[in-house]
């Protein structure tokens, strides 16, 4: 089996201002999302963890390197754990894409939406799957670290919870918090946590002793 867990970055400027970062260089953690990627770290401690992975986004590198001091790791950049290509979107105020057509689209029917110059929703949660089911093979039997956005995590989740793509805007995911997958080498799956911001400890799945005949 490997745990896989699901890190979103800590929070920055452009979520109180209200604008889509997206890919967009230059983002940075501010204060209090420092001290979000530092309080995740600390949680994260007790588990452990051997590999940690990060989409190349300046918002999510500075939430691992938190992660990479605790554990001595090495980050490993992932462009397949990134943001949404959100396309001419990236860099807008949320008030003036709210009143374009598709607002609608990414709100009620996000399996159909497809962002101006960018990225399918559809798209980005296949990417982020097929990179986790390969991480997953990579590390067998151990706990992993993914740092990655909002959104490409709660596509994550709706996906291993058997939810509509069409209804994964219902999940939350915060500022650093921890989503926690399952992942059995025998195709079996468990989510252990979603948007979780309390202790953590190693996570372990009873094996059902097998009775002799």
């Amino acid at each position: 089996m490997t745990i896989i867990v699901l890190l979103r970055h800590g929070e920055n400027d452009w979520v109180k201002k209200q604008r889509l970062a997206g890919w967009l260089p230059g983002v940075h953690l501010n204060e209090n999302g420092h001290q979000q990627a530092q309080a995740a770290a600390e949680r994260l401690a007790s588990l452990p963890v051997k590999g940690l992975y990060s989409s190349p986004v300046t918002r999510c590198l500075e939430t691992a390197e938190y992660v990479a001091q605790t554990f001595d790791l090495e980050i490993n950049h992932l462009e397949e754990i990134g943001e949404v290509h959100y396309g001419a979107w990236e860099g807008k105020k949320i008030k003036n894409l709210a009143k374009k057509p598709l607002w609608k689209t990414v709100q009620f029917f996000p399996s159909r939406m497809r962002f101006p110059q960018g990225e399918a929703l559809r798209e980005v949660q296949f990417r982020m799957v097929q990179a986790l089911e390969r991480l997953s093979e990579q590390h067998h039997e151990e706990t992993i670290v993914a740092v990655s956005h909002a959104d490409a995590i709660k596509l994550v989740l709706a996906f291993y919870l058997g939810v509509h793509i069409d209804l994964f805007q219902r999940i939350s995911v915060s500022p650093a918090s921890v989503s926690v997958l399952y992942l059995a080498e025998n195709g079996a799956m468990r989510v252990l946590r979603v948007n979780d911001d309390g202790p953590l400890r190693p996570f372990a799945l009873a094996k059902k002793k097998q009775k002799k005949k």
